[in-house]
């Protein structure tokens, strides 16, 4: 079963923000971004969505052009990056971005959740929408994306982040 994974358009923040689970409204004018993400989508049967509003409001936007109903599954939501949520990366402590790098999946200097936990979830969310008919887009973040695409444990493991608005659409595993 094909999945498609759609980073949510662009929301209003100020650049260089730390803003996993921040709950943020899109961007004025996503509107345009919205109208040309349309015609490049692949045809879906199903949209889920993180329930963040910049997520949320993508998918219900979309779905009201599909005319399909948006299911909220919190297993699509941003990672949880505790104490620097809502604090520019450049005034986070060089000391605790250099720990969580020394042990990238499972270091929580912020106190929020750690990439293995993150990955846990979404590769839970993924397995479940695989089993189920259709094609569904699943209106997501870029670390949930990541997480979803990554081919080991390292961060160089980890790909590229998509641009908003963006998407990717991925199969099962061979053998299944």
């Amino acid at each position: 079963m094909a999945l498609t994974l759609l980073r949510h358009v662009r929301p209003e923040v100020t650049e260089g923000l730390c803003y996993g689970i921040t709950d943020l409204a899109l961007a004025p004018g996503h509107q345009a971004a919205l109208e040309a993400l349309l015609p490049r989508l692949p045809p879906v049967t199903a949209i889920a969505t993180s329930p963040l509003r910049r997520c949320r409001e993508t998918a219900e936007a979309l779905a009201a052009r599909l005319r399909l109903q948006v299911e909220m599954d919190p297993r699509l939501i941003e990672m949880d990056f505790g104490a620097w949520e809502g604090r520019p990366w450049d005034d986070i402590p060089r000391a605790e971005l250099d720990q969580w790098a020394a042990d990238f999946l499972h270091a929580r200097p912020h106190g929020g959740e750690s990439v293995a936990q993150l990955q846990a979830r979404v590769r839970a969310a993924l397995a479940d929408f695989r089993t189920r008919p259709g094609h569904p887009l699943l209106v997501t973040h870029g670390g949930v994306i990541k997480a979803a695409l990554a081919t080991g444990p390292r961060a160089e493991d980890w790909p590229a982040t998509l641009a908003f608005g963006e998407f990717v659409t991925i199969c099962p595993p061979r053998g299944e």
